[in-house]
């Protein structure tokens, strides 16, 4: 049984990495061409889609899963609109590849620059939601990759339909059907080999739980563009405006609570903190977030459960803020690069010397200045979407859109050039 899989898996790799090449030459007519073919696909065939969604619901309940995840899995009319939507959004954003950067003379004559490619191969392992496949695909797609996709298998149905269609999609463009793929089998094995196809895989993208991110870190022999926490901060300074400060604590954490960019810690500085607390703990309060804090947090706020070690470095995902009063802002940054995932952080000041600061020594790959950390995504940041946030230094940071699934090369052009 290992060894069909892993001929699966090998075949799989070298249909993708074919698809690849042609892709990597696509014209950028040929592949919008290929994502609103894909669109008017998924449209056409709602009724479809939603049959075999169905399989998977009812699959779901069998098993028991909550209604939280029901929800993620369930594939509406709306939401089969909202995936064409967001295909044809994409065709819509500028192509990368191709672009040439920083094209200047050497002394020799030569002219040297950089050239913007497409990765190759990219693996791409998520769980639940079934419009990721589309996303997913339509990015790939669109920045001159190859896919091969690996949804969660309590979503298998939906995900073959919707692959179908985008394998159609490609097909009527006059792109190699391969150039996305997806994983047909439940087997969980089926994801130890795709992590050790280095040959085949150019780049892993895990989407989902931390457990899953962590095990496709530790495992995988392919860079893996990931983030693990999205632990993010909001420092009050003293010398902040108080409305924007109330906006914006108030919006980065209840906006919505189950997402990696709001807010988990808000920090305040001391000489404002009995006087801004209680306003933002009632407020807090009313959209029904339990409050932790540090022992002066609970000095102003008596009702406040005391936090322990271990709220620091929890990304909580729930209607639970962590509060510390720090003195200024050399013990906010302190706290935050001790305690941060490097995701998202936030200063609130009118002082434009220790914005500068806080821009400049906090390490994580988005930070912000007067703004609530839920901006913190791709289509905010006009990419137009994202494939995932990436907290790594190398290669792509932050929201990851077309540009992070390319690469640079030099390129020189010359006239009979050599060297002397």
């Amino acid at each position: 049984m290992l060894n069909d899989l892993q001929t699966y898996m090998l075949r799989v790799g070298e249909q993708a990495r074919e698809a690849a090449r042609s892709m990597s030459r696509a014209e950028t007519a040929a592949k919008n061409s290929a994502l609103l073919a894909i669109a008017d696909t998924l449209q056409s065939n709602a009724q479809l889609l939603m049959a075999e969604n169905h399989k998977d619901l009812e699959a779901g309940r069998h098993r028991g899963l909550d209604g939280a995840m029901l929800d993620r899995l369930d594939l509406t009319e709306k939401r089969i609109d909202a995936m064409a939507q967001g295909l044809r959004e994409v065709a819509a954003l500028s192509d990368p590849v191709g672009e040439i950067t920083g094209l200047t003379y050497r002394p020799s004559g030569i002219q040297v620059g950089r050239m913007r490619v497409p990765l190759g191969v990219i693996g791409i392992i998520y769980e639940s939601r079934p419009n990721v496949t589309a996303d997913a695909a339509a990015l790939c797609l669109k920045s001159g990759n190859a896919c091969i996709l690996r949804g969660g298998s309590e979503a298998i149905h939906s995900n073959k339909a919707i692959a179908d269609c985008i394998r159609d999609g490609l097909e009527q463009a006059g792109l190699p059907r391969d150039a996305v793929q997806l994983i047909e089998t439940t087997d969980r094995a089926a994801v130890g080999e795709l992590i050790r196809m280095e040959r085949h895989v150019d780049v892993i993208v895990p989407r989902g739980g931390k457990s899953l991110i962590e095990r496709i870190t530790e495992e995988s022999r392919i860079p893996v563009i990931k983030h693990l926490d999205g632990i993010c901060h909001v420092y009050i300074d003293d010398r902040c405006d108080f409305d924007k400060a109330i906006k914006i604590a108030l919006n980065a954490k209840t906006q919505r609570f189950g997402v990696c960019n709001a807010m988990e810690t808000l920090l305040i500085a001391a000489p404002i903190a009995p006087v801004l607390l209680p306003d933002l703990a009632h407020l807090f309060r009313e959209k029904g977030v339990e409050l932790r804090g540090c022992p002066r947090t609970v000095q102003i706020l008596p009702d406040c459960t005391p936090a322990t070690a271990e709220d620091w470095d929890t990304e909580y995902l729930a209607p639970i803020l962590s509060i510390r009063v720090v003195e200024g802002l050399d013990e906010a940054l302190d706290h935050i690069n001790r305690h941060g995932s490097q995701h998202t952080d936030a200063i609130v000041t009118e002082d434009y010397t220790r914005a500068r600061r806080f821009l400049r020594e906090v390490d994580s790959s988005s930070v912000m200045v007067n703004a609530s950390t839920r901006f913190a995504d791709g289509y905010e940041y006009g990419l137009g979407a994202e494939i995932g946030i990436s907290t790594d230094k190398l290669h792509a940071r932050g929201p990851v859109g077309l540009e992070g699934l390319t690469t640079q090369k030099f390129i020189v052009l010359g006239d009979g050039h050599i060297r002397a």
